[in-house]
């Protein structure tokens, strides 16, 4: 891991950017310096579009006395073009513009090569991060895309819980999987989401095998997520990682 800038924040926080060998990210801190546990921010992609909603994500948490940190993810952002994830947003594209369904194979293609290649990068990420003396754990996972948070939950045991958000197409394989997640969760679904299966994120739900699981739903669409939303899932870290 290397850092490559440093900035103070108005409200104290410390967000560094690093690499990680290709992969760019951001680590944030509280302003306190000592060792914190840490959320690692799940997101669809592109860390500069999607920076002012993970630095608010990051000040919330941090104000809770949290690190967190997120990662870019293949093929997105300044990362090297994918020609076939490409192919795949395409695909979706065009299916939703004519009004079509969004088939298996649209969404197969879409998300399983995604979970393939970005669980192992978060899992180098999380490598690098534990061994810096202002991280502390136990560890949690909040965000989308949930199929990266799924599989994570299944295969990353420094993982102590996870809030994920329900606002992404999710493979029919993964709902197997989610039979295997069991720690706690927290999710967040936007009942109108536009690009949500409502039906599909309630039955994944049903799916997690977990003993602690809360559904919050709110109506509205993806980014209409209230403030009150962000603090239950505040709360629900607290409880758990600290």
């Amino acid at each position: 891991m290397h850092f490559t800038s440093e900035q103070r924040l108005d409200d104290g926080v410390l967000e560094r950017e690093f690499t990680l060998g290709e992969i760019p990210g951001i680590l944030w801190t509280p302003e306190s310096g000592a060792p914190a546990p840490l959320i690692l921010l799940g997101h669809p992609g592109g860390l500069h579009k999607m920076y002012p909603r993970l630095v608010a994500r990051a000040r919330h948490s941090a104000a809770e006395g949290f690190a967190t940190a997120t990662i870019e993810l293949p093929g997105s952002g300044d990362r090297p073009r994918w020609p076939a994830a490409e192919q795949a947003r395409a695909d979706l594209r065009r299916a939703l513009e004519v009004g079509e369904p969004v088939n298996d194979r649209i969404i197969d293609a879409l998300i399983l090569p995604l979970v393939e290649k970005a669980v192992p990068e978060w899992q180098a990420a999380l490598d690098a991060l534990l061994t810096l003396p202002e991280i502390s754990g136990p560890v949690g996972y909040s965000g989308g895309v949930i199929s990266i948070g799924i599989r994570l939950a299944v295969v990353e045991p420094r993982i102590s819980a996870a809030g994920l958000f329900a606002g992404s197409f999710v493979p029919r394989s993964m709902f197997e999987e989610a039979r295997q997640v069991t720690i706690p969760l927290h999710v967040l679904l936007q009942w109108d989401d536009e690009g949500n299966d409502r039906h599909a994120a309630l039955g994944l739900f049903d799916a997690f095998a977990s003993k602690e699981k809360t559904l919050e739903a709110n109506m509205g669409g993806h980014t209409g997520v209230p403030q009150f939303a962000g603090d239950a899932a505040a709360r629900f870290f607290t409880r758990h990682l600290k």
